[in-house]
């Protein structure tokens, strides 16, 4: 199944929200809610699409020929690649009728895990989102990453118990969720988390855990000072503040500092292999997609999925190629151009 086919396919299924666009760029669905758009005018989600695309590769192919290797290992698994599919829930709110959280999330799961690679799931106010996606994480063997919303100390309680029924090998909290209406009116208020607050949640779980919403070095360094495995530098997909800067202009600075301390994930507007190589080479150690694997079950299905997967892992093995990289590793600043 080519992408052109899950683009025409997806375009019949999904919406009214989301277009299926052929570049998912943040234009078309800007200003909304609810649906994949922003709670404001939407700039942010769009800089991130553009700001990556404004990074450009350092072709070199006086190298000698070798296989490429784009295997990654993160929290001891090895992975065929090093991006994974983003967290999506309330999918008949955002996407459609096509699909719900927990037939979105069968597909997703399965396809990703058969692929080599894994998917965060997504978390929403119906008990019955987090439940159907760790069920779908515990059917491909805990290959997944459940990622919770910032509740309130009850509804954290009984979101935990879903996870670690789960068996993920690790588990993500998307505090960049802080800022949603649903979460600052519950009772009592849920969103922002102290860094005491954060560590006493990390107690309670036995996997790693991932902290998803990090922007600045501030930010990372509170994350690791509550105990977290890994941070994901992301503005949960430029959906809940305008006048954000983009993920790409901030991963540098906050990967210097943390690089090896904590694995380092980064989202918001990567849509190609070739920004994944990017990401990387800003000192990622693996990239998210989300909004694209949408449009791939919504266009696909199962298929759909792994069409995609093979679609990005063969950019980034193209990317590696002509840069002249047999290796993760290899990937440094040095494999990219800026201004």
């Amino acid at each position: 199944m080519s992408y052109k086919e899950i683009l025409e396919n997806a375009k019949k299924n999904i919406g009214p929200y989301c277009k299926a666009c052929a570049e998912c760029n943040g234009k078309a669905c800007k200003n909304q809610i609810p649906g994949p758009g922003a709670k404001g005018v939407g700039d942010t989600a769009i800089r991130n699409y553009d700001k990556w695309k404004e990074i450009r590769l350092n072709m070199d192919t006086l190298v000698a020929s070798s296989t490429i290797d784009t295997k990654k290992q993160i929290f001891g698994k090895e992975f065929a690649y090093p991006f994974f599919a983003g967290p999506v829930g309330a999918i008949n709110l955002h996407y459609g009728d096509s699909y719900n959280d927990l037939t979105y999330n069968e597909v997703l799961v399965k396809a990703c895990a058969d692929a080599g690679i894994a998917a965060f799931t997504g978390d929403g106010v119906n008990p019955e989102v987090m439940k159907s996606a760790t069920d779908c994480i515990k059917s491909a063997g805990g290959v997944g990453i459940p990622t919770v919303k910032p509740w309130n100390t009850d509804t954290l309680k009984e979101k935990f118990q879903h996870v670690e029924n789960s068996n993920a090998f690790a588990v993500a909290m998307d505090v960049d969720a802080a800022g949603l209406p649903f979460l600052k009116n519950m009772q009592p208020p849920a969103g922002r988390k102290s860094v005491e607050e954060l560590r006493e949640i990390i107690k309670q779980i036995n996997q790693p855990f991932i902290v998803k919403g990090v922007m600045t070095v501030k930010g990372a360094a509170k994350a690791y000072e509550a105990g977290a495995s890994g941070i994901m530098v992301s503005n949960h997909g430029g959906r809940v503040l305008d006048q954000c800067p983009s993920t790409a202009e901030v991963l540098e600075e906050i990967a210097k500092e943390f690089k090896g301390k904590m694995t380092i994930f980064v989202d918001g507007g990567i849509r190609s292999g070739a920004d994944v190589f990017k990401s990387l080479a800003l000192g990622a150690d693996a990239a998210v997609i989300a909004r694209p694997f949408v449009t791939a079950v919504f266009g696909g299905g199962y298929e759909g999925v792994r069409s995609y997967i093979q679609k990005i892992g063969a950019e980034l093995i193209d990317a590696m190629e002509m840069c002249g990289v047999s290796t993760l590793e290899e990937i440094t600043s040095d494999c990219i151009w800026r201004l």
